[in-house]
């Protein structure tokens, strides 16, 4: 199976970019699969193996999970001091396409919630994490990582059956997207780099 994931790393990582709008097409059991074990080979702490991924492909209960979803979006922009979609800044873009999320999740195909089975680790958590969110792109699959809020831990933990002393630290809506991969706009990587001591610019400046 890992011969499937054939896309050079450096175009997958110099591609990939937060994909919201998803078709609603679902993805098969054997790439869900080929996905969750390229995220299981990436480093973590002691090989202990904390991490653990909970797997949404049923539209019944994506739909529940979607409503909770919309609530816990609107729950942190509501803490940012937003109450509506006028509030946002209109130079803001990110804001737009993170609510049109917010309101299409419950017709995303697939959601995968990345777990941990002790709270603490999250140094064992993102790097499957990111494994997945590669082995997704290198299969033409959308993906972006987002997170909760303790208004719908409950209910969330409630509909799953995930145990409530399971953490879940983020929640990634994956599907074929509607749109394209990257390229991306980012800083300039000398504007993020300091040589050894802070404020010292890299070589390359």
């Amino acid at each position: 199976m890992p011969n499937r994931l054939t896309m050079p790393i450096g175009e997958a990582m110099f591609s990939q970019r937060a994909i919201r709008r998803l078709k609603p097409d679902p993805i098969k059991e054997e790439d869900i699969r080929l996905m969750i074990e390229a995220a299981q080979k990436a480093p973590n702490g002691g090989n202990n193996q904390p991490g653990r991924f909970f797997v949404m492909n049923d539209p019944a209960i994506i739909s529940e999970f979607g409503k909770l979803y919309h609530e816990a979006w609107w729950a942190k922009r509501k803490d940012e001091g937003f109450n509506s979609a006028e509030d946002f800044p209109k130079e803001h873009k990110t804001h737009f396409y993170a609510m049109k999320l917010a309101d299409e999740i419950k017709d995303a195909p697939l959601i995968i919630l990345a777990c941990a089975i002790k709270a603490g680790v999250d140094n064992s958590v993102f790097p499957p994490v990111q494994n997945l969110l590669l082995a997704a792109r290198a299969l033409g699959i959308g993906s972006t990582l987002t997170t909760l809020h303790a208004t719908v831990m409950e209910r969330v933990h409630k509909l799953t059956g995930i145990p409530e002393d399971v953490k879940i630290y983020c929640c990634i809506p994956m599907g074929y997207p509607r749109g394209n991969f990257g390229p991306t706009k980012r800083l300039p990587s000398r504007e993020i780099t300091f040589f050894n001591q802070w404020g010292t610019a890299p070589p390359w400046s």
